[in-house]
Parts: structure tokens; C-alpha cells; sequence
């Protein structure tokens, strides 16, 4: 279970507390001490004005994001609009109260360093006022737009996911009507093996483990086995312990189809099927390799798109990029690899 205090990854302060966002915020505030110490009307030396207002500025920024850690029990139950509104009059309430500070301990620097005391003194939290309703405004643009997109993403992951090919369906529904007479046990077993693949085709979760998937794979290959018989041969190579890294919901299955539909079924005697499963600290892979049927003229055709650029469409988007999926020839067969950070 997530802390109360911890923000979901779909929260802005779970983006305003990753460190490129506090080194992006870090940035911005010392440009504006920039613009500040260039400003006309300046009786102190510019370098001087502009050492004292980065620090001043520095201090109003990580202060506001240390406000928002303490207050996350509270923030991360309140709406985006309430909590860019909330972020703005923190930033306000910090500057207000950092330049007060500022200026108690130094009055010559900051308060007369324009010739115009009273403009010294608004001058920071107004701006800070103006520049973090502006910031909150296009941030809010912004995070619209992209919860837009994930969800419109989503909903094609969903689609992707449901996908059930028609030919499947009917030659398991075909091989578990021919068995119903002679073998009713194994027909029942079909049965069940399909229903199992459709209710993980159908399921809500994007993840699940390593091992849910094996025997998802493994059900829908005893499904084609008796269709293909002797023609069809599966090598697994496994290790002695599985590891607990969460998959894509029928990834490895998606690629056992395509090395079957377009490895196993294309050759004339069949061929053997091999799933390995590979890993180290770092990363782990998938891989499933069957032979390349024999078509010179078009090496194009060997297959394997149908379902490859859906599943890897689904993989980086799931791990965010960091996962991928590879396609390549190796010793005369087909690999298909999929490789997740562990």
C-alpha cells in the first residue's frame, strides 16, 4: 500500500518532487534574480544585488517545496486545480515571509537598494504573485493536455489488449468440438485454457508476474499442439527461480502466436519453438525463436507483424520507456525479444 504522504505517479506533486523538476525550479528562480539585478533604478552593485537575490529566491523555492512535503497528507487528496491554487499561495506566503526576513537582516541591500523603498519591499512577492499564477495557468494547460493523451492512450492499450484473433477461436471452439465425444476430459481442458486466455485478454490489470504469463503461454500452446501435433515442438529454457518482475498481460503469448502462426504453420514438417528466459541485475529477457520458412523472394513475409508493433507499442508505454522489444534473425530463425529492467 502507498504511504498517505507519498503522491500517485499521476499527481503533479509527484512530478514537482522528482530532482529535475527542484533543478528546473532552482534554474528558473535564478533567472529572475538575473532580470532583477539588471533592472534600472539600482543603487547597490548589480553583483552584489544579484548574490543577495539568488539566495533570497533560492530560499522562497525550497521552502515552498519543503511546505508541500509537509502538507502532502493534506495535497494529495485535494483536486489539480485546488492544488496549483494552493501551490501559488504557498509560493506567495514563502516570499512574502523569506523577504521580510531578507530584509530585516539586510536593510541596506534590499531595501535600499532602489530608490524607492516601498517598491523594494512589494516588488518580490508581487512578482512572485504574477509569475506563479502565469506558471500555474500553463502548467494546468499543460497536465490536461496530458492526461488527454494518456487516456486516449489507455483506451488504445485496452483495445490492443482485447484483441482476440477471429482463426483462434474457432479452430480451439473446432479442436474442443471433435474432442467432445472421444476425449470429453480434454476437450473440457480446452475449454478451460481458452476461457483462462480470454478472461487475461479482458482483465483491467496491464501487469502481472513472470509466472502468470508462462502458464498463460503454456495454456494457449497446448491449445495449438492439438491442432499442430508432432508438427509443432516447444523447447523451454527456464531458470530454477522465476523471477517477481511484473510483465505486460500477454506479451510472451502475442509473440508465441506470431512464431507459431508465421514460423511453425509456414513450414512444411513443422518445426520446434523455443522460449527462454533470461536475466541478470539488471535486466530481464524474454525471447522466443522459431525457424524462418523458406521465401527467398520475400523476406519481408516471413510475418511476425501481426501483434509485434502492438506489443511493443503496449511495453514502452507501460514501462515508460525503459522496456522494449526487439525483433532479429540469429543462426536461420526468427527471434523476437523482450527486454524490461528487473
Amino acid at each position: 500500500m502507498r504511504p498517505v504522504n507519498i503522491p500517485p505517479p499521476d499527481s503533479p506533486l509527484f512530478l514537482l518532487w522528482k530532482p529535475k523538476s527542484i533543478l528546473l525550479s532552482m534554474l528558473l528562480a535564478e533567472m529572475v534574480a538575473i532580470i532583477l539585478s539588471l533592472t534600472p533604478g539600482l543603487m547597490l552593485d548589480p553583483l552584489v544585488y544579484l548574490g543577495l537575490m539568488s539566495l533570497l529566491l533560492q530560499w522562497i523555492t525550497l521552502s515552498t517545496i519543503a511546505l508541500t512535503r509537509l502538507l502532502a497528507r493534506w495535497l494529495v487528496r485535494i483536486s489539480t486545480t485546488r492544488l496549483l491554487g494552493t501551490l501559488v499561495l504557498l509560493l506567495t506566503l514563502s516570499a512574502a515571509l523569506m523577504s521580510s526576513i531578507s530584509g530585516w537582516l539586510f536593510p541596506e541591500a534590499l531595501f535600499h537598494g532602489y530608490t524607492r523603498v516601498w517598491y523594494s519591499a512589494l516588488q518580490i512577492p508581487a512578482l512572485i504573485l504574477v509569475l506563479g499564477v502565469l506558471g500555474a495557468l500553463a502548467f494546468h494547460r499543460h497536465w490536461e493536455s496530458k492526461q488527454l493523451a494518456l487516456r486516449a492512450k489507455q483506451a488504445e492499450l485496452d483495445v490492443l489488449r482485447a484483441r482476440v484473433d477471429p482463426h483462434f477461436l474457432f479452430n480451439s471452439l473446432n479442436a474442443a468440438v471433435s474432442l467432445i465425444h472421444i476425449e470429453p476430459d480434454q476437450a473440457e481442458r480446452v475449454l478451460l485454457d481458452l476461457s483462462d486466455l480470454f478472461r487475461a485478454a479482458l482483465a483491467s490489470n496491464e501487469l502481472h508476474p513472470l509466472s502468470r504469463e508462462l502458464e498463460l503461454t503454456r495454456r494457449y500452446l497446448a491449445i495449438e499442439k492439438l491442432r499442430l501435433g508432432e508438427r509443432m515442438q516447444v523447447q523451454w529454457h527456464l531458470p530454477r527461480l522465476l523471477p517477481e518482475t511484473p510483465i505486460p498481460s500477454l506479451s510472451l503469448q502475442t509473440l508465441t502466436e506470431n512464431a507459431v502462426r508465421h514460423g511453425i504453420e509456414k513450414m512444411p514438417h513443422g518445426g520446434q519453438l523455443a522460449i527462454r528466459v533470461l536475466m541478470n541485475a539488471r535486466r530481464l529477457r524474454l525471447q522466443v525463436s522459431n525457424p524462418m520458412p523458406q521465401r527467398p523472394n520475400r523476406p519481408e513475409s516471413t510475418g511476425h507483424s501481426v501483434g509485434i508493433a502492438a506489443t511493443r507499442a503496449r511495453i514502452e508505454a507501460i514501462s515508460q520507456g525503459q522496456g522494449r522489444l526487439l525483433t532479429f534473425i540469429e543462426n536461420g530463425e526468427y527471434v523476437a525479444e523482450i527486454v524490461l529492467p528487473q
